[in-house]
Order: structure tokens, then sequence, then C-alpha cells
């Protein structure tokens, strides 16, 4: 029998599951879309398959999760990471914008056990994740995240209840923000706002040939590991955030024009050099040579400076 171009590929390490997503599968049901149509990767949706087998199974082992965890796929796309959970972890929830593969995948899954493996239709910024299983906390996360939207996905993830890890590929840069220590180019906003909540590990990096298509950027795997019981309250966190944003938007700024001039602090140059003089920090001090610990103990002295934050408005993810 020839050998045909996807059957070729398949042979090398793959992204795709060994059947459901075969090209001259005999029985594909009558009147479903083409599944030759679901290899093509949509750009507008950033998908990039990882297709190197020894990255996907180091991927799942650095996640842990184990026959008694429930694990949260993010964008599981042609199935690199899944082929590796199904069948290995208690519960396992598919999060799948793409409509395409979301209903190749229900077809696939028919004939399993639908109370192990469910898949979810939509954004994952907009859906339920960790939260719908029974023990969010206890739960795992992993995925391939788009780079357009790494950050809010991050801080979605990092949203109460948090889960217990999660590892995820991104963009190389992302994944040396999330990690920078004070002083660092790459250190920011991002930083101190993971860093403050979670211990974030850059675990290792991946090239660009071990996705298709090939991204123009490289990639690497970070786990976070949100801290518990968590060290700041919920209000805390959010004035946190004030602060962080303010001064990282006003980033070639000294704090001490920052903390007087920001529309969102507004302190005045007195009230700020006094607040500053407090901590022990220079008034001429740039917002990135401030620790994580030094920006929370800041955002503490500013809302009793300033007054308490209107309470946040809560958002309830469709399921």
């Amino acid at each position: 029998m020839p050998t045909t171009k996807w059957e070729t590929k398949s042979r090398s390490p793959s992204s795709l599951l060994p059947d459901p997503f075969r090209r001259d599968r005999p029985n594909r049901q009558e009147g479903s879309p083409p599944t030759g149509d679901l290899f093509r990767p949509k750009r507008f949706l950033g998908q990039n398959f990882l297709v190197d087998r020894r990255a996907q199974e180091r991927i799942v082992r650095a996640l842990g999760a184990g026959a008694e965890d429930d694990v949260v796929e993010l964008g599981p796309g042609r199935g690199a990471l899944t082929q590796h959970l199904i069948g290995r972890v208690r519960r396992l929830r598919l999060v799948e914008l793409d409509r395409r593969l979301a209903a190749e995948w229900r077809r696939v899954l028919a004939d399993r056990d639908g109370s192990t493996v469910t898949v979810v239709e939509g954004d994952m910024l907009e859906k339920d994740l960790h939260h719908a299983f029974p023990e969010p906390e206890a739960a795992f996360v992993i995925g391939n995240l788009p780079y357009n939207i790494t950050s809010p996905v991050i801080f979605r993830l990092l949203e109460r209840p948090r889960p217990r890890a999660a590892v995820l590929t991104v963009q190389a840069e992302v994944a040396e923000r999330l990690t920078a220590h004070p002083g660092a180019g790459r250190y920011g906003a991002l930083s101190v706002g993971v860093q403050a909540v979670a211990d974030c590990r850059l675990l290792f990096r991946l090239p660009p040939g071990a996705f298709r298509p090939r991204p123009k950027v490289r990639s690497a795997v970070v786990r976070v590991s949100p801290i518990k019981p968590p060290p700041l309250s919920e209000y805390r966190e959010r004035s946190l955030r004030r602060v962080v944003r303010a001064s990282f938007s006003w980033r070639r700024k000294q704090l001490g024009r920052t903390l007087a001039r920001h529309p969102d602090l507004a302190l005045g140059r007195s009230s700020a050099a006094e607040l500053l003089g407090r901590l022990g920090i220079a008034p001429d001090a740039r917002p990135e040579t401030l620790s994580p610990p030094q920006f929370i103990a800041l955002a503490d002295q500013i809302d009793a400076a300033v007054g308490p934050l209107p309470a946040p408005v809560r958002r309830s993810p469709n399921r």
C-alpha cells in the first residue's frame, strides 16, 4: 500500500493522537467535517502544535499528576499532551476554542467514560477551568498557551481558588519575565504580580523546530505553583496590583515622582517622600529595583494613605 504524506509524518514524534485524527480513518461519520481540515493550524488562534514527542513526555512528567489527580488542559489542539494524560489521571477537562477540534474531541471521546474526560468548547479566559472540579485547589493545569494571551491566562489561573500547580509552554521572553529578579532587564509588572503569590520556575526551553508550524520565537516551559496558603488577602492583592501597574506604566520615572503624580495614586510630593522614607526606599529609585516583598510593603503603606479600593465586580465564568 502506498504511504501517504500524512502517514510518513506520523512515524516521527508527533503531536497527534494515533487514531482519532488520522486523515485516512475509514469509519469517519457521514456529515462530519473533513478531518484533513483539522490539521491546518489557524494563525488567528495562535496555533503552533507541539510535535516533538520527547518534549511532550517531558512536559507531562514535569506536571507530576497521577491517577488520583484532576487536570485541566488548555488548548489540547491535536492531542500532543492529551495522549499522555488520558487514562493516567482521574479526571481530564479539555478547554478548546477551535470549534472543529472541539467537535472532533467530542466525537473521539464519545465511546469513553464521560465522567473522566470533559470537552469544553470556548475561550479559556471565559470558561471555568480548574474551578469546575470538586477540589479546585488540588487540581493541575497544563497547556501550550497562545502567545498573544499568555499573561491574561496566567492571571486568570491565579484567581481564587488557585490550582495546585500549572505547567505551561510560553514564549521564552515571557518565561524570562515570569522568573526575572529585581534589576534584570525582563523584570516588570508580570514578574512582581506572579512572584508575589506563586513560585515560578523556568524548567527548560524548546526550539522552534519542536512545533508545527515553526514559530518565529523560541519557547520555554514554566511551572507556576501558587503559594499555599495565600500570603496576601484578596484585598491586599488588589492593592498590590494598583501600585505595580502604576509604577511600571511609568517605568522610566523615579518612584517618588510616580507616587506623587500618577492618577491612580496621586500622593503628592511630600507624602510620597515621607512614605518611601519609612520603607527605606530612595525617592529616585526605579520600580525595577524593588523586590516583590518591597512592593507589598509599599502597597500596604499607600493603601493606608489613599484609602480603600472599591469592591471588585465578581464575574461568573461560562461553564
